[in-house]
């Protein structure tokens, strides 16, 4: 069926749902397997829910659905990709079709980053105001039975909520059942779903007319009231801000005020500028919702892709609060879901474009350039999937190290930690330059490394011990510690730590001896792998019942 299988190629493609008719009638089946989301969202700290604003990003880009919509994947050149999560909290999937259910894809990549995703149901224009009458002029079992719908198709796919955005005028009838409406999916949704979410678009008004307010007000106190959050229009001032931040109280992290990157209509700043923005709805403590950054690879063009999106959210990151990682293990080979080349094991096994989301790694932190040290990512080489991670810089006269940080951790360390890091070192570089992993703590008084005589470093960091060869009951599985090949190489380390928590993983470059001169250097990483030895030593669950559905022979 062509809702489900592309007509070209066969391929199982994702979907919308177009009308009230066909979200109504919708069914799982076995044909919607391939949509179902196969990650689980990742835990992170602190928890959405925590009292700090956040970032809402709304992706929007020529309809939606276009190469994302390959399931598994497509031999696209030059996709659009989107790899900042650990900068954001909520990822909202946006298109013009009445029920917008997120490709796969991406709730997969942004799951993995412990980033929810949310999917839209939007009515406009006429056919929007025939829409609305239909279920919402027709009371409790109308309208009940489309936030039903709505709720299941989440859970289905194991997505995350809805953005609902009523974008057309609304009878009397129509506009008072709409909080009952509202309150009734919130509801199922957060049953359905755990940590579920369903979010306001500022459009129409409590008595029906369709008027952005860009800012909460009377008007539209009712819909926030009945929901989790607002997502406010574009066109904001900061006397706006002021007047939301009051009426919101202590709810001020559930308005998320609107960004349009584009810079459309009459806006505080876009584009490059969009930290000007930002820095107003900081001040009064708002979450944002940052809308179509795709303006990066749409406006500015495909070529320096990476390069240009890396300065854009380099620009916001000081007012972007970001996440920590708070499980093990942590394994990453920084693939951004897209390459040039396919790697394995450091060897170019397949030249040509691909593009796959679901295969993108957990992302590490891109520190904005601090002085003379920069994190990209480099797609012309990689241990694994598409990409490493490029670390260059300088390590200053008479300094013996320079350190960039990775991953922000809250974790209470096993006793044991087992770390592995792959590594190579580009273009000429000075023969005494070296790469390891640093491990920081929560400071607390009770944290010590290995045997308890050994006192606490004043600052809580630890360089894991260098392993030459791993432990006996390790060894099968980290065959990886000799396993550096095509110019990478492999590090493996050992760390035990007592009541300690995880803070940082960081990477240090240094070299042996203080130079008077600035030392250059080109790293990219690989792999970074951090584990619980506990864990790693147990064998793996037995897998059964393995079926096999859906063949078609080529």
């Amino acid at each position: 069926p062509a809702r489900y299988f592309d007509t070209k190629t066969t391929e199982p493609i994702s979907f919308f749902l177009s009308g009230l008719e066909e979200l109504l009638s919708w069914q799982p089946n076995s044909n919607d397997e391939f949509n179902v989301s196969a990650v689980p969202l990742a835990k992170r700290q602190p928890p959405l829910s925590s009292r700090r604003p956040r970032t809402l990003v709304c992706h929007d880009m020529r309809g939606g659905y276009l190469e994302d919509r390959f399931i598994q994947g497509s031999a696209t050149r030059n996709p659009y990709v989107f790899y900042h999560w650990r900068y954001i909290d909520i990822f909202v999937y946006f298109s013009h079709h009445t029920v917008t259910i997120p490709p796969v894809v991406w709730t997969n990549a942004a799951h993995r980053n412990s980033v929810p995703v949310l999917g839209t149901f939007i009515t406009e224009w006429t056919d929007g105001e025939k829409l609305c009458e239909a279920f919402l002029a027709g009371g409790e079992e109308a309208y009940g039975a489309v936030a039903e719908q709505l709720a299941r198709i989440a859970q289905h796919f194991r997505f995350d909520g809805w953005l609902v955005n009523i974008e057309n005028t609304l009878s009397a009838a129509a506009v008072g059942n709409l909080p009952f409406f509202l309150r009734d999916l919130t509801a199922r949704v957060h049953s359905a779903v755990p940590g579920g979410l369903v979010i306001w678009y500022d459009s129409v008004l409590k008595d029906g007319t369709l008027k952005w307010q860009n800012e909460l007000n009377d008007q539209n106190r009712i819909f926030f009231d009945a929901c989790d959050g607002l997502f406010t229009n574009y066109n904001w001032k900061e006397e706006q801000l002021e007047r939301t931040q009051r009426l919101a109280g202590p709810r001020q992290d559930d308005i998320y005020v609107g960004v349009d990157v584009f810079a459309r209509g009459d806006v505080i700043g876009g584009g490059f500028d969009t930290d000007k923005s930002l820095r107003l709805i900081r001040q009064y403590g708002l979450s944002a919702a940052i809308f179509a950054p795709g303006w990066v690879y749409e406006h500015l063009g495909k070529e320096n892709f990476l390069q240009n999106e890396n300065r854009f959210w380099g620009l916001l990151a000081e007012y972007l609060p970001t996440h920590s990682v708070c499980t093990l293990p942590l394994t990453t080979s920084f693939s951004l879901g897209m390459g040039t080349s396919t790697f394995l094991d450091g060897k170019d096994e397949e030249s040509g474009p691909w593009y796959d989301l679901s295969a993108q790694d957990i992302q590490p932190l891109y520190p904005e350039q601090q002085g003379t040290l920069s994190t990209s990512c480099c797609l012309q080489d990689a241990w694994c999937g598409g990409s490493s991670l490029q670390l260059q810089g300088t390590i200053p006269p008479g300094e013996e190290r320079v350190a960039v940080r990775l991953f922000s951790l809250q974790i209470p360390a096993p006793p044991k930690l087992f770390l592995t890091l792959l590594y190579k070192l580009e273009g000429p570089q000075p023969d005494d330059i070296t790469v390891a992993l640093e491990v920081t703590t929560w400071d607390s008084g009770i944290c010590l490394e290995g045997n308890p005589t050994s006192l606490p470093e004043p600052n809580g960091r630890y360089h894991p011990r260098f392993l030459p060869a791993p432990p006996p009951s390790l060894a099968k599985l980290l065959a990886a510690c000799h396993r550096g090949s095509h110019g990478w190489t492999s590090r493996c380390y050992e760390l035990e730590l007592q009541d300690c928590s995880l803070r940082d993983l960081s990477v240090i470059v240094s070299h042996q001896q203080p130079s008077p001169q600035e030392t250059s250097f080109t790293c990219l990483l690989g792999e970074v792998r951090v584990l619980d030895t506990a864990s790693v030593a147990a064998s793996p669950p037995q897998v059964h019942g393995v079926t096999a559905s859906q063949l078609w022979w080529q």
